[in-house]
């Protein structure tokens, strides 16, 4: 079994109600070597929670942070050597239209089973 952390990612179209949709989720296990990201919009949800949000922007910002993970760089994307690094960086407060939620903890035998099982349970309806 290997440790891991990971973070829902979160659609926030106003930061001022502090109210989210969650979109996605970022796994790091240092145990593995892996990170990765994985996310989804419901687009009906969204328009209902966010209407006039611009879905396409935050569909950007989703695919350059699964870029992150996955260590490739340029596009405006910060450059590090080292998984945990980037992990580091994703998850750093901030205030924009996807903010990183708190950190969680568990054991898993398969990392990329279980981001898409945490993704099933947080992301998908």
């Amino acid at each position: 079994m290997n440790g891991y952390q990971y973070v829902v990612l979160r659609l926030v179209p106003r930061v001022d109600r502090e109210e989210f949709l969650n979109v996605g989720v970022v796994l790091y296990s240092q145990d593995a070597g892996f990170l990765d990201a994985a996310w989804e919009i419901d687009e009906r949800r969204a328009g209902c929670f966010a209407p006039g949000c611009d879905l396409d922007g935050v569909r950007a910002v989703l695919e350059r942070l699964q870029a992150l993970c996955r260590g490739e760089s340029g596009r405006g994307l910060p450059t590090f050597d080292k998984p945990g690094q980037r992990f580091g960086w994703i998850i750093a407060p901030r205030s924009t239209v996807v903010q990183p939620g708190p950190v969680h903890g568990g054991l898993t035998a398969d990392p990329g089973a279980e981001l898409n099982r945490l993704l099933d349970a947080y992301v998908r309806t």
